[in-house]
């Protein structure tokens, strides 16, 4: 059954006290998420709680992702201690990591985000990547593209992408074939190689 697309504002989020000082806003239950854990934690003082000490359930092995949406906290994990001015994400990647977070200023609100580690991420997110550095540091981009192949072998995009540094390194028989098993696979492929007029030239 789909599911339509929900949105709710930050202000609007139910409030639930505690424990200790902290002010907790459910998320994902009221937009109805299911592939993570996401939620809000509020303080109206400084010193108040944005993050309760906890470490994670080993049985979930949760990775958490912290973003300071507003205000500013100070987290501490394990010996570490991090300040966090509003616009700072903080990646705790391991569930037996310590960790707390307080409000260096009143109305600091803190963004949670969490789930196992068996996301899959899209093959478009290395292809963004890549892109800035196609002409300015082609040994990067092909880093990344490559990297991108390793967890998405038969991705049209990132072959596209590869065939643009090929072309550039003077292999365009390599950079037509990489074209072919692209449009093989998504044949509307065509119009984003065309995109890059070394391509163009080539599939002319």
């Amino acid at each position: 059954m789909t599911r339509p697309p929900r949105s709710i504002h930050l202000d609007d989020l139910e409030s639930s006290a505690g424990p200790g000082t902290l002010t907790w806003h459910p998320v994902r239950a009221p937009l109805g998420i299911r592939a993570f854990g996401c939620n809000a934690y509020s303080a109206q003082r400084a010193g108040d709680d944005v993050i309760e000490p906890h470490v994670e359930s080993p049985e979930y092995n949760h990775e958490e992702l912290y973003f300071v949406a507003r205000g500013r906290a100070t987290f501490k994990l394990d010996d570490e201690t991090i300040d966090a001015p509003a616009g700072t994400y903080v990646f705790v990647p391991d569930s037996a990591t310590h960790r707390h977070a307080v409000a260096a200023e009143p109305g600091t609100t803190v963004l949670s985000f969490g789930g196992p580690p068996t996301f899959t991420p899209s093959a478009w997110e290395w292809s963004f990547r890549a892109a800035p550095h196609v002409e300015s540091d082609p040994q990067r981009a092909r880093e990344i593209i490559e990297d991108g192949l390793r967890e998405h072998p038969d991705s049209p995009g990132l072959r596209i992408h590869l065939a643009r540094l090929e072309v550039r390194a003077g292999n365009e028989e390599r950079a037509l074939e990489l074209l072919r098993l692209a449009f093989e696979r998504q044949p509307e492929a065509e119009e984003l190689a065309r995109q890059d007029p070394r391509l163009a030239a080539l599939l002319t």
